[in-house]
């Protein structure tokens, strides 16, 4: 076998992705809080661009963005791109992402609050507590979950604390390791803290906390909770009159008031930001008809800056680096505004196709949604199915019937009897009309809803209802049957 060098030289045409096209797909893919930032951000970094004001709105931009665009392809060191194709046929190329240097993204610095275990430290502060006893409670609180619960055993705190105690050199001066009795007492002072219900081991002694801060130690309610827990979740009422020598009702409203109680205490603390949603589309209903306009806005309008395209008009005065930072910083101007618009006509274009094929489900509510998926639409606009994708994904929509997301709209399909298919999301919306409807005395158990729902035209099998059932958090037949 003989081994040996050679070159030969092959044609070959490729699109090669620049950092460019990554923006493009960022750009479609951002809801409209980041795309406002981001524009900020652009507006900072590039001479070319400027804020139109909003007395100045009105005048054509489009034009002289054109302009510019015809003057950047004369560069021969910009290769010539068809954004529109690309942002249509879902950004398909064949080079690696690894030869450009990526753009750290933009973070948010999240603002300090105190959480649980900062209310419960300032608690603890108040207490007239022995130095030792507050090493020990420190031990408890960092052993308390988000949820409000204690998330080890004693004998795995007291552990944890003997471990810590020796590792700081106060064994001696705090008067030697802990013991269960000590982690006991201490437990009992930590669970008469605010929220009601905190350091609970489960939620049974949850619920008898919250019943003893309330005084109801003597109610049906604490007396379920605490000898008849299993017998309360399951829900039989007969068997729970017949041994308490009460009426079915009665077990069933001492139910209702424990439903009352808080089953995770410690999440009104929980540091989860809390999420407002900013609409990217609006769909009102005008005349009779239902039209489509985009929420933007508080976007940043940008245009080309007119005083920087005269300084550049004359490019054979710079040479070097500063030839080089005008071309790019034009270009990217240009090409930042182009692909605005296109964000803009590509979102128009499929919100439009959506609000044309669930008009039933705007007229008549979400049991007249129609099955719906990315393809159907890629396929009837003419796009790449990636990019429908990163149209729908995280944005929202403010219509007649609310705020909804555009991912919504879409659902997977079962058959009906007219030959026709109904949406998932409108049978589970079915399901829950049935039951929100059903007599408590008798409810609808799984084979009744099936029936019911062949009536309607919709054939379904009886573990589908299961399934959307349980999904719905609606319980079983059985467990939902009242006196």
């Amino acid at each position: 076998m003989k081994t040996s060098l050679h070159q030969q030289t092959v044609m070959r045409q490729e699109l090669r992705m620049n950092p460019r096209l990554y923006q493009a797909m960022d750009l479609l893919y951002m809801p409209l809080q980041e795309l406002q930032q981001h524009l900020k951000e652009e507006l900072l970094v590039n001479p070319f661009l400027e804020l139109v004001e909003p007395e100045e709105e009105e005048e054509v931009l489009e034009p002289a963005a054109k302009t510019e665009a015809e003057e950047a392809k004369q560069n021969e060191e910009e290769e010539a791109v068809d954004w529109e194709d690309i942002l249509l046929d879902g950004f398909r190329v064949s080079s690696d992402r690894g030869e450009y240097e990526e753009i750290e993204p933009y973070e948010r610095v999240p603002v300090e609050v105190p959480d649980l275990a900062d209310h419960l430290r300032e608690q603890i502060r108040l207490l007239d507590l022995s130095p030792r006893q507050r090493f020990l409670a420190e031990e408890f609180v960092g052993n308390i979950g988000e949820d409000g619960y204690l998330q080890a055993t004693l004998e795995e705190v007291v552990s944890g604390a003997n471990r810590a105690l020796e590792a700081s050199g106060s064994a001696e001066e705090l008067g030697g390791p802990f013991s269960l009795e000590e982690a006991e007492e201490l437990l009992r002072i930590i669970q008469q803290l605010d929220p009601p219900g905190v350091a609970a081991r489960d939620l049974r002694e949850c619920l008898l906390i919250q019943l003893r801060e309330l005084g109801e130690q003597d109610s049906l309610a604490y007396r379920l909770v605490d000898e008849a827990f299993d017998d309360l979740i399951a829900h039989r009422w007969s068997d729970l009159a017949k041994r308490y020598g009460v009426s079915s009702k009665e077990v069933q409203e001492a139910a209702d008031q424990l439903a009352k109680l808080d089953p995770k205490p410690g999440l009104r603390f929980s540091r989860a930001e809390d999420a407002y949603v900013v609409p990217d589309l609006v769909v009102e209903k005008v005349d009779g008809e239902y039209r489509v306009f985009l929420n933007d806005s508080g976007v940043p309008r940008l245009r080309l800056s007119r005083m920087y395209r005269d300084i550049a008009a004359d490019r054979k005065k710079f040479v070097g680096e500063n030839r080089e930072f005008i071309t790019e910083k034009l270009n990217s101007a240009t090409w930042l505004i182009q692909a605005i618009e296109q964000r803009r006509q590509t979102m128009l274009k499929v919100m439009r196709f959506i609000v044309d094929r669930q008009r039933e489900f705007f007229e008549r509510g979400v049991e007249h949604l129609k099955p719906l998926t990315l393809r159907e639409v890629a396929e009837a606009l003419g796009m790449h199915e990636s990019t429908v994708s990163r149209v729908t994904s995280q944005k929202y929509v403010q219509t007649p019937r609310g705020v909804l997301p555009l991912r919504f709209f879409f659902s997977s399909s079962l058959g009906t009897t007219s030959g026709e298919d109904a949406s998932a999301r409108a049978v589970k919306a079915h399901i829950q009309k049935l039951v929100s409807e059903e007599d408590p005395a008798s409810p609808l158990t799984d084979s009744d809803i099936v029936k019911a729902l062949a009536e309607r035209g919709i054939k379904i099998a009886r573990r589908t209802v299961a399934k959307y059932r349980d999904q719905l958090g609606i319980l079983p037949a059985r467990m939902r049957k009242r006196v």
